[in-house]
């Protein structure tokens, strides 16, 4: 069987599985595997370097597949940050249907600039409250972030056991669950507790298709649920990001009730980031994990994991839980 829901219908694709924009990561080669397969790939707009170059990316990414995908646009108060209006037209020129965002209310006025173009908007929440205020102000479907997830949880430390549910009883247009999706269990478990679909990033981090260095995706393999560490918690702005030792590093050097950002700058900036993911060389900086970790054990092609997904969500449906009644 296949699963319809609201959100297959809202983006016109076959499975309730989403891809979720990651910095670095987003690039047309995964996303247009996670299409093609039938779930919806992102690529992440603040990856290329120039909203020409997002131009460039979408174009190829409408190369290799004829399906729908979208794009993330997150939108965080920076020192030197980029002209985000530059990228949203990109998107609009590019003829762009579904966006992702994320981040401050600012991403509000992007909102202004894609609805009138007929986009779809799929907003990342962490907390009921926010989710409320973004259905509010006009997103079409929210994706709501556990604790579980890679990146940035929010600062209230709600599991997704708890979070999705909560958010399903006030939420009224469709809602995605992310953190701590990897495989079919989950998607069951997500629509259990009233999402209609999963969004997943590190378990699409770990694909034949994802253009990272294949020391990355091992170390998602060697991790398990415990191989994540929170930082930034001591700013208000806590990221989870996979075990390493640099992670180690920079986990003990904010364990000082002082310690300013600038002492582990050089070890998480952005730069050193896209360095590791592309060389492989996990001493250069931190990468984003969740604790997904945990259940991932190989490196399949897209199609194979979505359609393993599917197969076992069925499965645990038609056969495990049927099995259960009496």
């Amino acid at each position: 069987m296949a699963f319809k829901t609201r959100i297959t219908e809202m983006l016109g694709i076959e499975h309730p599985i989403v891809q979720g924009g990651m910095q670095s990561v987003g690039y047309a080669e995964l996303a247009s595997a996670v299409s093609n397969a039938g779930g919806l790939g992102i690529l992440t707009a603040l990856t290329q370097p120039s909203p020409d170059a997002l131009r460039a990316e979408i174009e190829r990414c409408r190369a290799m597949t004829g399906k729908p995908f979208g794009v993330n646009m997150t939108v965080f108060p920076t020192i030197n940050a980029p002209d985000y209006k530059a990228y949203a037209q990109a998107i609009i020129d590019g003829g762009v249907k579904i966006v992702e965002t994320a981040g401050t209310q600012a991403v509000r006025e992007i909102w202004e600039m894609l609805k009138p173009h007929g986009v779809t908007i799929l907003h990342k929440c962490t907390a009921v409250r926010h989710a409320l205020s973004a259905e509010k102000a006009g997103c079409d479907i929210i994706s709501i972030d556990g604790f579980e997830c890679a990146g940035h949880p929010g600062e209230d430390d709600i599991p997704g056991l708890i979070l999705i549910p909560a958010a399903a009883d006030k939420v009224k247009i469709p809602m995605l669950a992310s953190g701590g999706f990897g495989d079919g269990r989950g998607l069951v478990a997500a629509l259990s507790l009233g999402a209609e679909g999963i969004n997943m990033g590190t378990r699409f981090c770990a694909t034949v298709e994802a253009p990272i260095h294949d020391n990355v995706k091992q170390a998602y393999i060697d991790n398990d649920e415990r191989g994540s560490f929170l930082i930034f918690r001591n700013f208000k702005n806590t990221a989870r990001v996979g075990r390493s030792p640099v992670s180690e590093e920079v986990a003990r050097r904010l364990a000082n009730p002082d310690a300013q950002f600038s002492d582990v700058q050089e070890l998480v900036s952005g730069a050193a980031g896209r360095e590791l993911l592309q060389t492989g060389d996990l001493s250069k900086g931190v990468f984003w994990a969740g604790m997904v970790q945990g259940l991932i054990h190989d490196i399949p092609t897209c199609q194979q994991l979505i359609d393993r997904i599917i197969g076992d969500a069925e499965a645990i449906i038609d056969q495990r839980l049927a099995g259960f009644r009496s």
